[in-house]
């Protein structure tokens, strides 16, 4: 499979600098000089719309080349790494780097707590409870973002999301929801993330009938809907891409287990791995040994020194939350901590077909 890391000249963080940037905002990073051009003009709604797990590869496989999407493809770009929702998303939120933000995958080890957090559902990985009380993640890891920067320098911002009111229910509720913003009066920023077509493939696979049915679903009412706005600049993008991926449980290398201080974090493609004292030789023989040809394993001083991440000041929670190494996916394959997971398709390894993403746009 093709090794591809992350350009942060042109990423999604860098689509949000741009989007700061026609607003007004001092954006934190470089913007996308992809969506440059197309942010010059002045229009009364700035749409960004984030389908989750239609990165480019799948775009090629499961969408006609004369349909929607594809007739208006502008470019390809880059995500961040790792390439998956939680880094990905909060890059598109923020303008920052995941170095920068430190909301890194699914789960994040918080010295704080010394649990495996899941970032977005506030509850321990390994056991599956609550952690109770506020946001691990927005607790200690907090950041300000560009919905309201945006307000903050007089426009409209609004946040649309299924797990966000006006929670909804299914894409047709979604595409009228964005309709009704885009009526309102004034300059306005729309972010909009559908979680489609990620959960479909990550259960069903990448290239089979279900998630062909669905991503031209959403294709055609994303159509019908750029029929009804007007003064609009509609973008479309994903925060990842995804392939087909066999499952491999590390608790099934007693060789790699007796190495690890605490299970691992981050994602089963991106595998955050803290080494008891004196034992990292024998974990990268054993890593060599039974995984070598599906990850790449990095001391944590070479992630940071290729900024992996990104660029610019790392969180000063990061460095702890970081374990000794990262077995970053370079083949198909998917490390889960638990037997339980039974995913087909996955993402946040170092692959093309992970990593980059389209910028679709039309201006109405």
């Amino acid at each position: 499979m093709k090794i591809l890391y992350p350009d942060y000249n042109n990423c999604i963080a860098n689509l949000a600098c741009s989007v700061m940037k026609h607003f007004g905002v001092m954006p934190p990073n470089p913007t996308l000089p992809l969506a440059d051009g197309l942010l010059d003009k002045r229009c009364k709604n700035v749409v960004v719309m984030l389908l989750d797990g239609m990165g480019n590869n799948i775009i090629e496989a499961d969408l006609e080349s004369d349909g929607f999407f594809r007739r208006n493809l502008k470019g390809t770009y880059s995500s961040v790494f790792p390439p998956t929702t939680v880094a990905a998303t909060t890059a598109m939120d923020s303008g920052l780097f995941p170095v920068q933000t430190a909301w890194l995958g699914w789960t994040g080890y918080f010295p704080e707590l010394d649990k495996n957090v899941v970032y977005f559902r506030n509850q321990d990985f390994d056991t599956d409870e609550p952690i109770g009380g506020e946001s691990a993640a927005w607790k200690y890891l907090p950041y300000n973002g560009i919905c309201s920067r945006i307000a903050a320098a007089g426009y409209g911002a609004h946040y649309l999301a299924p797990f966000a009111e006006p929670h909804p229910k299914d894409f047709g509720a979604f595409c009228r929801e964005i309709e009704r913003l885009c009526a309102e009066d004034g300059e306005k920023y729309v972010y909009a993330y559908w979680d489609q077509p990620d959960n479909i493939m990550h259960r069903k696979g990448c290239f089979g009938e279900s998630a062909k049915l669905v991503l031209r679903d959403i294709e055609l009412m994303t159509a019908e809907l750029s029929e009804r706005l007007s003064d609009t600049l509609l973008i479309i993008t994903a925060d990842h891409g995804h392939i087909d991926s066999p499952k491999r449980v590390i608790t099934d290398y007693p060789d790699i287990m007796e190495c690890l201080v605490r299970m691992p974090s981050i994602e089963p493609r991106c595998v955050n791995l803290f080494v008891k004292s004196g034992m990292e030789k024998q974990l990268e023989a054993a890593f060599a040994e039974n995984l070598g040809d599906s990850f790449l394993l990095m001391p944590k001083k070479e992630v940071m020194e290729r900024e992996l991440f990104g660029r610019g000041t790392p969180h000063p929670r990061l460095g702890e939350m970081l374990g000794d190494y990262l077995a970053i996916a370079v083949g198909d394959i998917s490390l889960y901590n638990k037997k339980s997971k039974n995913f087909v398709a996955n993402h946040a390894g170092l692959t093309a077909d992970e990593m980059m993403i389209p910028l679709i746009a039309v201006s109405l």
